[in-house]
């Protein structure tokens, strides 16, 4: 197994596991949690810059507007993204939460082509419209849309949409957007500490610890995800991640007894077939397209 490989199970692992971690300090708002994550990944982050030498001109950066919207754009998907998801896990809805991770890649699929007018195979409009399908059906038999799940779905995938128009590495990027959210972040924890119902100092050492310990569980998948993107093809990493929602997923159901219903197993039944779908018809058609590269064609 190469490096590359490693990180990304690694990544990905942390990721999947990451509801266990959670869960832990439940008792934690968690919009405060939030706060506490903003604030110890922004240190984490300029700590790991500060090893690395590796800081850029951000008075470069302020002078280019469009770009600092950006910034502000995906930062605020971030943490729309962290919140809801969060929330779900403290409040008995990882399964929900799992949904948003299994249909990700679907909506990403979507959302090429709207923003970026890409071409789908006709094997890969296929598991898009079976994934809406399961939507649907999910949505009828809740008697309401599955919002954990397409809130998570939808604000990751609009993040890698503005992601696309950055121009900084993944590293840079983040150390932006926790810039972005630190203001914030710092003012709501400071009220929250002056009205006495924040967490720092009113809770057992080791809860403390964990909200300081927020800011490693963040950076070190994030620098593990860089590292894999670098070196694995696109097709292995879309395997790979699956990891994460199936890990969730069995962690809501088997470790913390979450409800799955008949309705659930054929709602998530017709997503996981729409994955299955998609998964193989790329993986064929990079195969496909690497055996026509070697044959000196073009597909």
């Amino acid at each position: 197994m190469n490096k590359g490989i490693a990180a990304a199970i690694a990544a990905y692992l942390i990721w999947g596991l990451s509801p266990l971690y959670w869960k832990s300090i439940h008792n934690i708002p968690a919009i405060e949690i939030i706060g506490h994550r903003v604030v110890w990944s922004w240190i984490f982050v300029a700590l790991v810059m500060v090893i690395r030498r590796n800081w850029f001109d951000l008075g470069a950066l302020t002078k280019n507007w469009r770009q600092n919207l950006v910034y502000i754009f995906t930062a605020s998907l971030l943490a729309v993204n962290w919140l809801v998801y969060i929330w779900a896990v403290n409040k008995d809805f990882i399964v929900d939460a799992s949904l948003g991770y299994f249909i990700n890649p679907l909506v990403n699929v979507v959302l090429g082509v709207v923003f970026f007018r890409e071409r789908l195979r006709t094997w890969q409009w296929i598991p898009v419209g079976i994934a809406s399908v399961g939507v649907l059906y999910l949505t009828l038999s809740y008697g309401a849309l599955p919002w954990v799940g397409l809130v998570l779905a939808l604000s990751f995938g609009f993040y890698g949409v503005l992601k696309k128009k950055s121009r900084l590495g993944s590293l840079h990027s983040f150390s932006i957007e926790m810039s972005v959210l630190l203001l914030p972040a710092l003012v709501l924890l400071v009220f929250l500490e002056f009205v006495g119902t924040g967490a720092i100092g009113h809770l057992a050492f080791w809860e403390t610890t964990m909200l300081v310990l927020t800011g490693i569980i963040t950076g070190v998948p994030l620098l593990l995800f860089g590292l894999s993107a670098r070196q694995v093809d696109l097709s292995m990493l879309g395997f790979i991640q699956y990891l994460t929602p199936t890990m969730q997923f069995l962690i809501g159901v088997m470790v913390y007894g979450e409800a799955f219903s008949p309705d659930r197993w054929i709602g998530f039944g017709l997503i996981w077939l729409a994955l299955l779908v998609y998964t193989a018809e790329t993986f064929l058609f990079v195969q496909r397209r690497r055996a026509a590269l070697r044959g000196g064609q073009l597909v």
